[in-house]
């Protein structure tokens, strides 16, 4: 035993994952190793622990190249030789990997946006309150007039199109959209209904069946 439980927990998941999935998915991992990863879809989705894409969608090993960062943010294209985590993900996953699809994923009760629409905490004003800020002229723009009720998802959806606006500023992504050689998609997950939106082609979200 230990006086850290998340060690505890860890260690349990890891046993658990040795004895049931390993023996099944073990031909599967040592064909990733020997041959490498070809996954199809690359996912931009939030860190938020509750909104997990490789169990949303159920993935196996190899099939999803996954970004996660607060608010699931994309950052318009700055080729500025400073370090950029997330375009440089981009970058491998569509320069290297070669993926087909394109997901920003955002989620119910997003801490990241509602700091976008409430302010970052007073504790985490060294990279988590310039980093949503990014974010904040276009949400606090749009829910100016939205009813109470309605703000939190309009945010997140608009957090959504940001991103996907945001990706088409990347030159070899827009040129491969272009051919046809790569598509963008926005989602949405309800944490406590465990459905999935889909953005449209005419901006709205809509109940993926």
């Amino acid at each position: 035993m230990t006086d850290d439980p998340s060690r505890d927990a860890l260690v349990s998941g890891y046993r658990r994952f040795r004895e049931n999935r390993w023996p099944e998915e073990r031909a599967e991992y040592e064909a990733l190793a020997s041959k490498g990863q070809k996954p199809h879809t690359l996912v931009v989705a939030c860190s938020d622990s509750r909104a997990d894409p490789a169990l949303i969608f159920d993935a196996a090993p190899g099939q999803l190249f996954v970004v996660r960062n607060v608010a699931n943010l994309v950052p318009p294209y700055q080729p500025d030789g400073r370090l950029h985590g997330v375009s440089a993900a981009l970058e491998f996953g569509v320069k290297v990997l070669g993926v087909s699809r394109i997901v920003v994923m955002g989620h119910a009760h997003c801490g990241g946006v509602n700091a976008m629409l409430n302010g970052a905490p007073d504790s985490c004003r060294d990279f988590v309150a310039p980093w949503v800020e990014q974010g904040a002229p276009v949400v606090n723009r749009l829910v100016r007039s939205r009813p109470e009720a309605e703000r939190e998802r309009a945010a997140e959806e608009a957090v959504v199109r940001l991103s996907i606006h945001n990706l088409r500023t990347f030159p070899w992504i827009a040129e491969r959209e272009a051919a046809g050689q790569l598509s963008l998609t926005g989602l949405h997950f309800g944490i406590a209904d465990g459905e999935l939106r889909l953005l449209g082609d005419g901006a709205d979200f809509e109940r993926v069946p």
